[in-house]
């Protein structure tokens, strides 16, 4: 802005009161045009032109951010939760309101009649703080928004970079790898009872280029729980069944002894790391994060979304009032999206597996980076009182690209370890690991490998002496393939040997392969 003394020879005449005002506020939305009026035309031009120029240069971001392959509401979600640009978002918009506050009050001081009564001055003051306002509110709004989101990444995504993969790169953030694994912890704790459960675990499987998704859920029940070797763990509790305790039982053992039994003890949460840590070693993937929100707290993230829309087939009964889901498609609040995935009533633990399955499905369809930056102070709050995770802020961004990836183009399916395709009181740990192998795609791969070799049987003289070959699996005969053709049974009555024609639940796995969430999700 320039001095006072850039005053042309004859200044123009001053408006009077109401003409002060206007031109005052024509500088809200057109800044320097008070200045102009007044004969300043360097400090008018100046302003107007830093004005105008700021504007192209919001519209060309604005063009290209709209250009990017990912899409503008997931560039700037992931802009969002990066200190450098919330700090300078901070820093602009700060810088900004400052400089138009005091163009306007400026614009105010050089337009206003000389020697103007008290009730003109008080009009004149009271019209100015509006406008002021009009600037500040918003501005102030926006600061306070960026300092929660600040605050809240700080907290929340505070775990360092893994020691054991290379320094985070943005062109490349899964180091080359094709899946990526992150464990989900749903805590329940209850004042009547002592410590923390892990009812709800499953590890979703992620492939980085297509956003196709596996969700693998262990019912909280799973017995003879096996602990990578030379840990303290399996030390305490040796092979074969050292542990006598369910899975959801695991994380407050280590809670209660982490200097002894955690397998890092100087991580952010030990018993969380370990839970993350030993359900890999048994399912046989390696699991590089996890993220634990405690079940009240998954409440108020689904109410800070807005809800999630369900389609509900049969009334479910939930909580000790007598409450119902009832049929139909129905908006969850908070509360009712916690008990559609955690009622038992007329179901059972694996049911109850099923709909949780469900519900990660619709809140990732549903709630897109759009919804994020809408509900951006509602989410930060709800998220620093309930997650906690090691996912580091460096790989966030990444983590919000996947997820759209997923919303967009990706395909989910979900595994249950559950019964009868796995037996939670004596688990066959290597069938398990086939499973998974077999879900996320591993098991085609080794099967091209070994179709492009010779079989035994195709030479005619069997395997070799002392060798083990592969498993040999003889053809079905006429009649069995006959009596499959004359089977009216469904698959879930032919699995399952039961009456019912299909799972009572939605989400509720048929046969021991993984199953295509849409088929079984209503």
């Amino acid at each position: 802005m320039a001095a006072e003394d850039e005053r042309p020879e004859k200044a123009p005449a001053r408006p009077g009161t109401g003409g002060a005002l206007l031109w005052t506020a024509a500088s809200l939305p057109l800044p320097g045009a008070a200045h102009l009026r007044m004969g300043r035309r360097g400090a008018g031009m100046v302003i107007l032109g830093a004005y105008l120029l700021g504007i192209a240069a919001l519209a060309l971001w604005l063009v290209r951010l709209g250009a990017h392959e990912a899409g503008a509401a997931t560039v700037l979600t992931g802009m969002a939760v990066q200190d450098r640009w919330l700090l300078g978002a901070m820093g602009a918009v700060f810088v900004v309101a400052v400089l138009w506050l005091t163009v306007i009050v400026h614009s105010w001081a050089i337009t206003r009649p000389e020697g103007a009564k008290f009730g003109q001055r008080l009009l004149g003051g009271v019209v100015v703080l509006l406008l002021c306002a009009t600037v500040g509110a918003p501005a102030a709004w926006a600061l306070h928004g960026g300092y929660t989101a600040y605050e809240t990444l700080g907290s929340v995504f505070d775990a360092p970079e893994r020691d054991d993969l290379p320094p985070h790169d943005a062109a490349d953030p899964w180091n080359g790898a094709d899946r990526v694994n992150v464990m989900l912890i749903g805590s329940d704790a209850a004042d009547e009872r002592y410590g923390v459960r892990t009812d709800t675990m499953m590890v979703a499987s992620l492939d980085t280029e297509t956003g196709d998704a596996v969700l693998v859920g262990l019912p909280r029940n799973l017995e003879n729980i096996q602990f990578p070797e030379g840990s303290e763990l399996a030390e305490r509790y040796p092979e074969p069944y050292g542990f006598n305790l369910l899975l959801n039982d695991l994380y407050q053992a280590v809670a209660d002894d982490p200097d002894e039994l955690a397998l890092n003890p100087l991580s952010s949460d030990p018993a969380a790391d370990t839970l993350k840590k030993v359900v890999g070693y048994n399912i046989g993937l390696d699991v590089e994060y996890y993220a634990m929100v405690d079940m009240m707290g998954f409440r108020d993230l689904i109410d800070a979304v807005g809800g999630v829309r369900v389609r509900i087939e049969e009334p479910i009964p939930y909580g000790v009032h007598g409450g119902v889901l009832e049929p139909g498609y129905q908006l969850l609040d908070g509360h009712e999206a916690l008990w559609y995935g955690r009622s038992r009533i007329g179901s059972d633990d694996y049911g109850r597996m099923g709909r949780q399955g469900c519900l990660v499905k619709y809140v990732a369809e549903q709630v897109d980076p759009t919804t994020v930056l809408t509900s951006y102070r509602q989410l930060a709050g709800a998220t620093k009182r309930t997650l906690s995770t090691d996912i580091p802020q460096t790989k966030v961004p990444a983590f919000i690209e996947l997820a759209d990836l997923l919303t967009d183009h990706g395909d989910m399916s979900a595994l249950q370890l559950s019964p009868p395709q796995v037996s939670t009181g004596n688990p066959d740990w290597d069938e398990i690991k086939e499973l998974v192998r077999e879900a996320i795609g591993a098991s085609e791969e080794q099967g091209d490998d070994l179709s492009s070799e010779p079989s035994p049987s195709a030479s005619g003289d069997g395997a070799e002496e002392g060798v083990e070959g592969p498993e040999q699996i003889q053809d079905p005969t006429l009649e069995e393939w006959q009596e499959w053709e004359d089977d009216e049974r469904t698959e879930w009555q032919r699995y399952t040997g039961l009456d019912e024609p299909s799972p009572a639940d939605p989400g509720r796995q048929v046969g021991s392969e993984a199953t295509d969430l849409n088929a079984i999700c209503p």
